[in-house]
């Protein structure tokens, strides 16, 4: 049982594949949970997939210490589905984020903890300062977002903003109300506003593993950002058709005088095909873009669920048993060894 005068802190930890990580992102916030007398904390650890063995891992520790909870999904349906469970079935008066790669320094919960109780925010989040160990060609194109949607749509989106960050409940609450299918939640969490302050660090190395974010994954979730919040290409597209509508307008009239003055200046085959293409290629690119906000509704109006559960810590019966017993769990609860 949790102490009655302490607030529950539930700190909610996206996995996927994250074998490696884990023992050492679990020592390092069990640490720095004992510090932290003022609060009880839980652990909710939601699998996304994991074709590794880190839904074991989290098994050993639900039954090892009875602070920690875990979901594991039935496949991988990406880390915003991860977070939208972790923060859907999370019990605590304050809920935190953060990844198990330690690129979120746990060290940051105390200072957060007490802005939240002491300075009036209802949530702190944390924003790198720099890039450093990212790719160049990345860290420009990340800037190059931030700047984009910060212009194009209402989502308060900082540079560098991390999920990292922790929550009091009613902005939980409030993010729970949006229910969309295609998520962003950086946008989310600007979008449904309250008073943040956000905490600046030196970009952390990932300790092991390597990243599941290939330019590619992060391109494409850039981009359904942009479609999430802003309807501004759309309006780009269609002032774009009508810009080159007035163009063509005026070039049949310029050559139709032309032809009438001088005679025989309507030909050139080469200048007609370059016109046709170009306008041709206009013309996909605003279809491409009606195309994905037409596919965005298309899964929003299936109404398919978000996330599909597979197992949780109830169905695990080792952990029952210690739950229901109401056994404590020691707080030097270490990783138990693969055998």
């Amino acid at each position: 049982m949790f102490y009655e005068d302490k607030k529950l802190i539930s700190i909610v930890i996206p996995c996927y594949c994250e074998e490696d990580a884990l023992p050492a992102f679990w020592e390092e916030i069990n640490k720095t949970s004992q510090n932290i007398s003022q609060a009880d904390f839980e652990f909710l650890f939601v699998d996304d997939g994991s074709n590794d063995n880190t839904i074991n891992i989290l098994r050993k520790l639900a039954h090892e210490d009875k602070r920690v909870r875990y979901i594991s999904f039935s496949r991988n349906f990406g880390k915003e589905a991860a977070m939208y469970a972790g923060l859907k079935n999370a019990k605590g008066d304050y809920i935190a984020i953060m990844d198990a790669d330690l690129q979120d320094p746990p060290s940051l919960l105390p200072q957060m903890l007490y802005t939240l109780e002491n300075d009036g925010f209802d949530c702190v989040a944390t924003r790198r300062v720099t890039r450093k160990g990212e790719p160049a060609i990345r860290s420009f194109f990340a800037r190059v977002f931030y700047k984009l949607i910060n212009k194009i749509s209402k989502a308060d989106i900082v540079d560098g903003a991390r999920d990292y960050r922790l929550m009091k409940r009613k902005m939980v609450d409030a993010i729970l109300q949006l229910e969309e299918y295609n998520r962003f939640s950086k946008g989310i969490f600007g979008w449904v506003g309250f008073k943040t302050k956000w905490l600046e660090f030196e970009n952390q190395k990932r300790l092991k593993g390597e990243t599941k974010w290939s330019f590619r994954k992060l391109l494409i979730y850039s981009l359904d950002g942009i479609v999430a919040f802003s309807s501004m290409p759309l309006y780009i597209s269609s002032i774009m058709g009508l810009l080159f509508c007035i163009i063509a307008f005026f070039a049949i009239i310029f050559v139709i005088v032309r032809q009438l003055i001088w005679g025989g200046s309507a030909y050139g085959w080469p200048s007609l095909v370059c016109i046709i293409l170009m306008l041709s290629g206009i013309q996909l690119f605003a279809i491409g873009i009606l195309g994905q906000y037409l596919s965005k509704t298309y899964l929003e109006v299936k109404k398919r669920p978000i996330y599909i559960v597979n197992e949780t810590d109830s169905d695990n019966p080792l952990t029952n048993s210690v739950k229901s017993i109401g056994g404590s769990a020691s707080k030097e609860t270490s990783l138990p060894e693969e055998g």
